[in-house]
């Protein structure tokens, strides 16, 4: 596993999606969400949508443009519009800092 740095944990605020850019070719939407950290692509599978944008609720992101949600945990599509999955990544807090391992997602979908 190859983690990064991408945001420090006082960002974040729970049920509250931070967009934070990994890379120049990835941004994931971070969100603390029952204690625990999750790090979701920061694109609705459906559109060109950015999912931080979103609200959380019940362990799921929503779409704010169509509705669709994902699961956070998996990136599985829970509803329609989208039909297909986003990249999740393993998030961990170290330090104070989140980390994202961009290296390794979870397909659990």
């Amino acid at each position: 596993m190859s983690f990064v740095t991408v945001a420090r944990a006082d960002e974040l605020s729970e049920n509250i999606p931070l967009a934070v850019d990994v890379d120049d070719d990835l941004s994931v939407a971070l969100v603390l969400h029952g204690g625990k950290v999750f790090a979701i692509e920061d694109e609705c599978s459906h559109g060109n949508v950015q999912l931080s944008e979103g609200d959380v609720e019940d362990s799921t992101i929503e779409c704010y443009l169509h509705g669709s949600t994902f699961d956070l945990e998996t990136g599985r599509a829970l509803g329609l519009p989208a039909t297909q999955p986003v990249r999740v990544f393993p998030c961990r807090i170290d330090g104070g800092d989140v980390q994202v391992d961009v290296s390794s997602t979870t397909t659990d979908y």
